[in-house]
C-alpha cells in the first residue's frame, strides 16, 4: 500500500499535512488523482469549529470540492475507465428513503458525505460513482470544474424562485455562494441588487453583472436606500440571505416588498432564533422559502454551465496554494487577512 500526503483536521484550527494511507478501491469505488481541489466557506466554519455535526468528525480526511482523474477502478465499476478526467459531488442520496421517493434528495435520511479533497487522492464511494461521478469536458480545466458543486447548491437554490426576466432581486452576502446567486441571477434576467462588505467584492458583483452594489459599512440606511431604488419602493421581488446569520435572515425578510418570496441560504448555527414581524408575513403575503445542499439533477445542470461558459470562474478562482500551504491558507481565509473568493489548492 502506497503513502500520500494529505489534510487531516483534528480540531478547531488544527489542520495538518500528514502521511496516510492511499486506499484501494472496495467493490463499486473509483480512485481519483486530484488536480484541484477548492476551499469553500463550509470548510473554513469547519476549520474554526473543529467538526461538522453532519459530514466531518475529527480526525478525518478534509475538503469536499475537486476534480481530478480516474486512476484505478474497484470491482463491478461500469462505465468508467482508467485516465478519465471526472469531477466528483461531496454526497449522493440513499435513493429509497422517504424523500428520495418525494423527489427531495436533498433531504435525503442516509445522505451520503465525501470529504478528503485536500490529498493527493481520494477514494470516492459506489454510491456516488454510481449518481454523482461527472466526466469533464475536454475544454474545462479541472480547477472549474471543482467548481460544480458549490454552483449545484445555488441551482437547487433558484429552483425555489421562478424568476422572470426584469423582476428584481436583492442578493445579501457576497461569499462564493453569493456571487453566484449574482451571476446566475443575471442570467435569469434579472435586475439583481448585491449587498454586502470588502470592496474587493462589490466590484466583483458589479463585474457579474450586478445592477446595484451596496456596501453593508454604511450601516442600517443600506436597506432603506436599495428599497428605494426598487418599483414604488416597496423592496424586492426576490430576496436571497447568503450569509447564514439571523441578523442577515432578519434584514433579508425586510428587503421583500408585499407579495414577495424570500429564500433563506445561509445556514445558521443550531438552536439560532429571529425575531419575525408576523403581520407583515401573513397580511403582506411575504413567502418564505429554503434550500439546503444540491441534488443530482442540480450537479448536472451546474456542470452543463461551467462547460457553456456561462460562469466566468476566473472571477472566483483568485489564487492558489499547494497542499503544504493550507493550513496558513485556512488560518488565512479564518481571519480575514487572506481576501479571496476561492483558493485552487493542487496537490
Amino acid at each position: 500500500m502506497g503513502i500520500m500526503q494529505a489534510a487531516v483536521l483534528y480540531g478547531p484550527e488544527d489542520v495538518r499535512i500528514e502521511e496516510v494511507p492511499i486506499g484501494e478501491p472496495a467493490e463499486g469505488e473509483v480512485r481519483v488523482r486530484i488536480h484541484a481541489a477548492l476551499t469553500c466557506g463550509t470548510d473554513v466554519k469547519v476549520y474554526r469549529r473543529g467538526y461538522h455535526a453532519r459530514m466531518i468528525r475529527p480526525p478525518a480526511l478534509f475538503g469536499h470540492e475537486f476534480a481530478g482523474v480516474i486512476e484505478a477502478i474497484g470491482p463491478n465499476v461500469q462505465g468508467w475507465q482508467v485516465g478519465q478526467r471526472v469531477v466528483a459531488a461531496n454526497s449522493a442520496p440513499c435513493g429509497r428513503c422517504l424523500f428520495c421517493r418525494r423527489k427531495q434528495p436533498e433531504l435525503c435520511r442516509d445522505l451520503l458525505f465525501l470529504n478528503g479533497a485536500y490529498a493527493e487522492t481520494i477514494l470516492v464511494p459506489a454510491r456516488i460513482v454510481a449518481t454523482n461521478l461527472l466526466p469533464i469536458p475536454p475544454h474545462l480545466d479541472f480547477s472549474e470544474a471543482a467548481l460544480v458543486e458549490p454552483l449545484a447548491c445555488v441551482v437547487h437554490g433558484l429552483e425555489r424562485l421562478p424568476i422572470c426576466p426584469g423582476e428584481s432581486v436583492a442578493v445579501l452576502g457576497l461569499g462564493p455562494i453569493g456571487l453566484l446567486f449574482v451571476r446566475l441571477c443575471v442570467l435569469a434576467g434579472a435586475r439583481v441588487l448585491a449587498v454586502g462588505r470588502r470592496e474587493g467584492r462589490l466590484a466583483l458583483a458589479k463585474a457579474l453583472g450586478a445592477d446595484k452594489v451596496f456596501d453593508l459599512q454604511a450601516g442600517e440606511e443600506v436597506f432603506q436606500h436599495l428599497k428605494s431604488l426598487t418599483e414604488e419602493g416597496l423592496g424586492a421581488d426576490w430576496v436571497i440571505e447568503a450569509v447564514g446569520t439571523p441578523q442577515a435572515w432578519e434584514n433579508a425578510i425586510t428587503l421583500a416588498r408585499p407579495g414577495g418570496t424570500v429564500c433563506l441560504f445561509g445556514g445558521c448555527p443550531a438552536g439560532s432564533s429571529i425575531a419575525l414581524d408576523t403581520h407583515r408575513v401573513h397580511y403582506e403575503e411575504v413567502t418564505l422559502t429554503s434550500a439546503f445542499h444540491h441534488t443530482p439533477s442540480a450537479v448536472r445542470q451546474a456542470l452543463a454551465l461551467l462547460s457553456e461558459g456561462q460562469i466566468p470562474s476566473h472571477l472566483f478562482l483568485q489564487h492558489r496554494a499547494t497542499l503544504s500551504q493550507l493550513p496558513d491558507v485556512l488560518a488565512g481565509l479564518a481571519n480575514g487577512k487572506l481576501d479571496v473568493v476561492k483558493v485552487v489548492v493542487t496537490p
